[in-house]
């Protein structure tokens, strides 16, 4: 099992057609054959703790068979075209791989 997790910071400026667009994008991510699940979201709203992370806009995390599938997913032409489209919206990532 391979876990790819991804925080999205995203512009404080998108406006609402542009996150909705951003969503729309997240979930095209699913049809990509190569993950064995895809989990999208936002912070959660619990409570506030020194360890807990809420600073990021959105949580993208899938799950491989192995760092072979990771690898096809990062140059399948959907997750290409996403980063393209949706570069500029954010300020920064973070990813977090796990085998």
């Amino acid at each position: 099992m391979f876990v790819h997790t991804v925080l999205f910071h995203l512009k404080k400026d998108l406006s609402a057609s542009e996150l909705e667009a951003f969503e729309a994008g997240l979930e095209s991510l699913k049809a990509i054959e190569d993950s064995q699940g895809t989990y999208i979201g936002k912070p959660a709203e619990t409570q506030v703790r020194p360890a807990v992370r809420g600073d990021y806009s959105y949580n993208l995390t899938l799950l491989f068979e192995d760092i072979q599938s990771h690898n096809a997913y990062q140059v399948h032409p959907l997750h290409k075209a996403f980063v393209s489209k949706f570069s500029d919206y954010w300020l920064r990532l973070e990813i977090i791989d796990a085998d």
